[in-house]
């Protein structure tokens, strides 16, 4: 009996493949956009002061860029792992503000503590520093598929709040180019995917023995 290639089963797979392989390409293509990201971050902390933008996502012309922001008062915190100036780790304190009567207010680093439970002793004010963004808990996928909400602003402040330590400030280093070790990763899916289902294929095909 002559064996067929089983046709469903092999579209499946094809264009999984090449749907890995496109995703993989993607990445390569995001790679030159955020190499050319960089090269702007790297020159906007000597840049003049300008405004705190309110909504996300954050320019890439603003990043890193001097700043203000007035905090009418504190409505919560927010705890995140992070670095001191010092070289220290401990918690991020993040103040989330409110700027006026509506609207969707500010995001203040305003210093770190070694520890999680602090209690910053501090209701807001005007405080300078550096633009930024919230910390990013998205997942790779949400991401790769543009599911996933932008983030928000954040400001990291020049001067920490009491009894803290200064938030270390932005540094372009600490912005990850990893798109070509995505694109790998993804062409490598689709070679595995293919190996697989050869393999597969071939014991399949492989005539009975008697």
């Amino acid at each position: 009996m002559i064996r067929r290639l089983p046709m469903i089963p092999t579209i499946i797979v094809l264009l999984a493949v090449v749907t890995m392989i496109g995703l993989g390409v993607w990445q390569l293509q995001r790679r030159g956009e955020k190499e050319a990201a960089i090269a702007v971050l790297r020159a906007n902390p000597a840049k003049p002061s300008v405004a705190f933008p309110k909504l996300p996502p954050v320019d890439p012309e603003l990043m890193f860029r001097k700043s203000s922001v007035q905090c009418l008062r504190v409505v919560g915190w927010r705890r995140e792992a992070g670095r001191a100036a010092d070289g220290t780790t401990g918690y991020r304190l993040i103040a989330e503000c409110a700027t006026g009567a509506e609207g969707p207010g500010a995001l203040i680093n305003v210093g770190v503590s070694p520890k999680i439970d602090a209690k910053p002793q501090w209701s807001g004010g005007r405080v300078e520093g550096w633009i930024s963004q919230e910390p990013d808990h998205r997942s790779l996928l949400s991401r790769a598929f543009g599911h996933s909400m932008p983030l928000r602003p954040m400001l990291i402040a020049r001067a920490p709040a009491p009894d803290l330590k200064p938030a270390v400030p932005p540094h372009v280093e600490d912005i990850p180019n990893n798109h070509l070790a995505y694109a790998v990763q993804w062409f490598l899916f689709a070679g595995v995917a293919l190996i697989i289902y050869g393999i597969a294929v071939r014991k399949r095909l492989a005539p009975a023995t008697l």
